[in-house]
């Protein structure tokens, strides 16, 4: 009975409060709670859909056939969470006569920060958090005919979306430290805090590949690669998922990221990407984290692909997702994607042709920010007229079930323990994998005569910019909110204490007043803008340096904030300029979501260190590497071009693509996919191709010898690059199919080993079937795809 007494313990009785906690509306109803299961229908025996020892399909088997009508579709709807659609905190009379009186498929962001009118106790204190939502599950498990769990979704792309949750980075600094152990791990950490606070079903990873640098979800991606996106995707979803703590759903399905000329919101549409492209780019991530991972959720996204909609494709929801990579997982809807099917794409003659054409398709729950009646009513209108058949109704609710049971809903529905959520939650332990990851993150774009590490016996900084002493970079949308952010001001002010003059200027705001119409159409600078210019040159004029902090802010980056330039947003080169002419020493900082044109910064500033959005931690991250306490080994996973006028550029290309033979424009990268500089410097040696010829379907070893040779401690990312010399189709210059990041110290060798499976030489040739064919392959080895340091070429035999 001691499974028994720590559920009910979990429980308070009815009209138990603290303080701010209205009554309880039900009454508990403990007479369901039995040693090992739940008597969810209430009906005094255990039907095989609450015997945990069943197994998982007899399960729900069982409870679809007691479903009805109504409580199949309404699995088929997200109710979001209190403050976004539902207007209760806590359930209420009212819910008996609501839509979700006879279940819900998930309910989105409850009490996860974002409620209405600000933060209430029931976001930021553990104890009435868990309280709170255990008494929104209560209703489910104890006021639904069924008893049918909820499944709690958020956002956690750089850690769960909650208050003071651990903080790592924005996923694009995430994709810089080509980590996967790291990686793994952090998507651990984020399951385990999300499930001690309630959440089942978190959003992530994005398996975006981004293609072009404008657009506005660019820190939300691991990068422009479709390789490194897929090894980084399916680490993460093996932490999360591990141990079935919680549901991995990976947006957005699918050819989300090419998006014509970088643009957003309702033009979120006509991706001009050609088949093999879709396959080789955006669809690979996918289907790695399926069939790798058991990935159990998917986003279908609001875009068609030639003239389809995504949400609407029985192509792309059924026979790519689930017949072709093997998904048995659900798929939610992003947003307005199912009622675009009709408002949009004009596919669908109206809302309930819509929601037809969706679950037909294989979309399962339709989530969107209004109520859930605007999708299920239809629904239930379309079955009633016959025009969605009830094997597939049924099909769609089945996929739903299977996940709930695979997670253990019906039999654990509960947070068991405020006091263990609260000894988790950010705890000294994640803390520590959060800051390595920040560290992690950096990448070293530039260091003319060993400008860093700077001297710790400096009298004097200058610590400027918008991005200095800002928080916000840590507090965004889809990851934790509420921390204790370190400023790169604050990390340098932490590393000093009061034995230093630090000096600090804001200079600029991020994008400033008429954003974003001075990107097109520039003005004289105001008053305010030259005052705050001026206060900079104040603060820099005799320092021994000035660390400059720019980058991009809340207007310059992230959903629906795509842009027309790439160029520093707002007078930031105009405050950059002005620090450097006073004759001080100037190392930049970047704290950004996307690449930046910096080409005045590259020519005239010694020094470049490029830091993303770091997370809660990352002022500290940024202090260590300035000063010489940490080594930077962050390599770049985007390009950074010189000019917005050259895109698309970006990696892989087809040969030639990019050529940089014009005379007349401006050509080259400012900075290649892979770059990364360290404080020591590394040689490649001894290159072993095993076996020089093999026979098809087998496999090649690829070894090379790295030394650190160089006088400090570093870390290198070792990439592995092949190309096909001579294909039946056109292929890309250089695949990425292999990366290693490792940890050396001076004068140490070590022998770092690759296996290319036939998979990694394998095209689509013209016939669209995906093969290996005869002949030469190169390899190449080094620390960017610019930096190949060894190289040789081995034989597939006819």
């Amino acid at each position: 009975m001691r499974a028994v007494a720590m559920l009910l313990a979990a429980l308070p009785a009815a009209g138990a409060v603290t303080a701010g906690q209205p009554p309880v509306a039900f009454a508990p109803t403990p007479a369901i709670y039995h040693d090992g299961w739940i008597d969810l229908d209430k009906n005094g025996r255990k039907d095989v859909y609450e015997d945990r020892a069943a197994p998982v399909d007899a399960r729900v088997e069982d409870l679809l056939a007691r479903m009805t009508v109504d409580e199949k579709t309404a699995q088929m709807a997200t109710l979001y969470g209190y403050g976004r659609v539902l207007e209760d905190p806590l359930p209420t009379r009212r819910w008996k006569q609501a839509l979700w009186k006879d279940g819900i498929g998930n309910i989105d962001e409850m009490h996860n920060g974002w409620d209405k009118g600000g933060r209430t106790p029931y976001s930021t204190d553990i104890g009435q958090h868990t309280w709170a939502m255990n008494e929104v599950q209560r209703f489910f498990i104890e006021q639904t005919r069924l008893g049918i769990p909820v499944d709690f979704s958020n956002e956690g792309i750089r850690g769960i979306e909650a208050h003071r949750a651990t903080s790592f980075p924005a996923q694009i600094g995430i994709g810089h430290t080509w980590d996967r152990a790291l990686v793994r791990q952090m998507g651990r950490i984020t399951g385990l805090e999300a499930r001690a606070l309630g959440y089942t079903n978190v959003y992530a990873p994005i398996l975006d590949v981004a293609r072009d640098q404008r657009w506005g979800r660019m820190e939300e991606v691991y990068g422009e690669d479709p390789y490194l996106v897929s090894r980084l995707g399916v680490e993460m979803v093996k932490g999360l998922q591990q141990d079935h703590t919680v549901a991995a759903t990976a947006k957005h399905f699918v050819v989300y990221s090419a998006n014509k000329g970088a643009r957003e919101f309702m033009a979120r549409t006509d991706p001009q990407v050609a088949p093999r492209e879709v396959e080789d780019v955006h669809v690979a991530p996918f289907a790695a984290a399926i069939r790798e991972a058991g990935l159990l959720g998917v986003m279908s996204s609001y875009n068609d692909y030639d003239g389809v909609p995504i949400s609407g494709s029985h192509y792309w929801l059924t026979e790519r997702l689930r017949d072709e990579f093997g998904f048995r997982g659900y798929v939610v809807s992003d947003s307005e994607a199912v009622e675009y099917l009709h408002s949009k794409h004009a596919v669908a003659a109206d809302q309930k042709d819509a929601a037809r054409q969706a679950a037909e398709a294989g979309l399962n729950i339709r989530t969107n920010f209004t109520p859930p009646e605007d999708y299920v009513l239809p629904l239930r209108a379309a079955v009633r007229d016959g025009t969605l058949a009830m094997p597939v109704l049924d099909q769609r609710v089945r996929e739903i079930l299977r996940v709930k049971f695979l997670l253990g809903l019906f039999d654990r529905p509960y947070i068991e323990s405020a006091d263990a959520a609260l000894r988790l939650v950010n705890s000294p332990e994640h803390r520590a994998v959060a800051l390595q990851a920040s560290r992690e993150s950096l990448v070293l774009l530039k260091n003319s005569d060993a400008a860093l590490p700077l001297r710790k016996d400096l009298k004097s900084i200058a610590v400027i910019g918008p991005n200095a002493d800002d928080v916000h970079y840590s507090q965004r949308h889809y990851g934790p909110s509420g921390g204790d952010t370190v400023t790169v001001l604050a990390g340098i002010r932490a590393k000093f204490g009061n034995g230093i003059d630090i000096r600090y200027a804001r200079g600029v705001e991020a994008a400033g007043a008429n954003w974003p119409r001075i990107e097109i159409l520039p003005e004289p600078l105001s008053v305010a803008e030259q005052a705050g210019i001026d206060a900079a040159v104040r603060a820099a004029t005799g320092a021994d340096v000035a660390i400059v902090v720019l980058g991009d802010g809340a207007n310059t980056v992230g959903e629906s904030k795509s842009r027309t330039s790439l160029d520093l947003p707002g007078r930031q080169l105009e405050l950059l300029q002005a620090v450097h002419a006073t004759g001080t020493p100037v190392v930049l900082v970047l704290i950004n979501g996307r690449p930046i044109s910096i080409n005045w910064a590259d020519a005239h500033v010694p020094a470049i260190l490029e830091a993303w959005f770091p997370g809660d931690q990352g002022g500290t991250a940024v202090a260590d590497a300035l000063f010489g306490d940490y080594n930077p080994g962050g390599k770049l996973t985007v390009t950074f071009p010189r000019s917005a006028g050259q895109l698309p550029y970006n990696f892989p290309t087809k040969p030639n693509a990019q050529s940089e033979l014009e005379k007349s424009r401006v050509n080259g990268a400012l900075y290649y996919f892979g770059h990364g500089l360290s404080y020591t410097s590394f040689a490649y040696d001894n290159l072993r191709i095993e076996p020089r010829q093999v026979a098809p379907g087998g496999s090649v070893t690829v070894s090379v010898d790295v030394r650190n040779s160089g006088a400090r401690a570093g870390e290198e990312v070792v990439q592995l690059y092949t190309r096909d010399l001579v294909g039946s189709v056109t292929t890309y210059e250089k695949n990425l199919r292999g990366f290693e990041r490792i940890a050396l110290q001076p004068g140490q060798t070590r022998t770092v080993t690759f296996t290319l499976a036939p998979e990694a030489l394998a095209l689509w040739n013209r016939q669209m079937q995906r093969v290996v064919e005869p002949g030469m392959f190169r390899v190449m080895l080094g620390g960017g795809s610019e930096d190949i340091r060894q190289q040789g070429e081995f034989e597939v035999l006819p």
